[in-house]
């Protein structure tokens, strides 16, 4: 799926449309998260028994979209952190961070709910930014592993071609800044992703 999907812009925001909530499904246009979701999305289209555009746009929807159902914004995966353990759940992705490595990292996640004024869906819609906030709380109640920086190195080995990787952050209030694939070449791991260079 990465090797379709080459050379295609980075653009943010590919998600922040209107007023109301839709499945946006743009292949020419990426930003990370939209990239990861549609390569896990091609994947699992291809492998199903009615492979096509119909079997593509209902797993988009269920990869992007809490338990799978589309209702407003909110209902949206924003935090990656959220979209892991969702997608983990629901039997599309594992998890593995944990068996890889045993450091746990505890994310306050709260930056939507606290900075709403810079989202369009938030800005003027109190009952979202509350339902955001409870999410917010769940999710920094789980107990999350991760692989610090320097430790990446010497796990290396155990990282597989097409793992989805979640790179966290320090900024206040977010769990992970950026997405991006494994891939293997040479026996080394390198990142396929979407670029920020155009």
């Amino acid at each position: 799926a990465g090797n379709m999907l080459i050379e295609t812009p980075y653009v943010a925001h590919t998600l922040e449309g209107g007023a109301e909530e839709k499945l946006i499904v743009n292949l020419r246009a990426l930003d990370c998260t939209t990239f990861a979701e549609n390569c896990l999305a091609l994947a699992r289209t291809a492998q199903s028994a009615t492979p096509g555009f119909d079997t593509f746009v209902n797993e988009l929807r269920n990869i992007r979209y809490r338990n799978g159902k589309l209702t407003d914004y909110s209902s949206r995966l924003h935090y990656f952190s959220d979209w892991i353990f969702n997608n983990e759940q629901k039997g599309f992705v594992k998890n593995v961070t944990c068996d890889i490595n045993q450091q746990y990292v505890n994310f306050t996640v709260d930056f939507m709910s606290k900075h709403s004024d810079k989202y369009l869906q938030l800005k003027n819609n109190r009952k979202f930014v509350e339902i955001i906030a409870a999410q917010e709380n769940e999710i920094s109640q789980r107990k999350q592993c991760f692989i610090p920086e320097d430790k990446i190195a010497a796990v290396e080995d155990q990282l597989k071609d097409g793992d989805i990787l979640g790179i966290t952050t320090n900024i206040q209030g977010m769990d992970i800044q950026h997405v991006a694939m494994a891939l293997r070449q040479n026996g080394r791991v390198h990142i396929l992703h979407a670029s920020q260079k155009y």
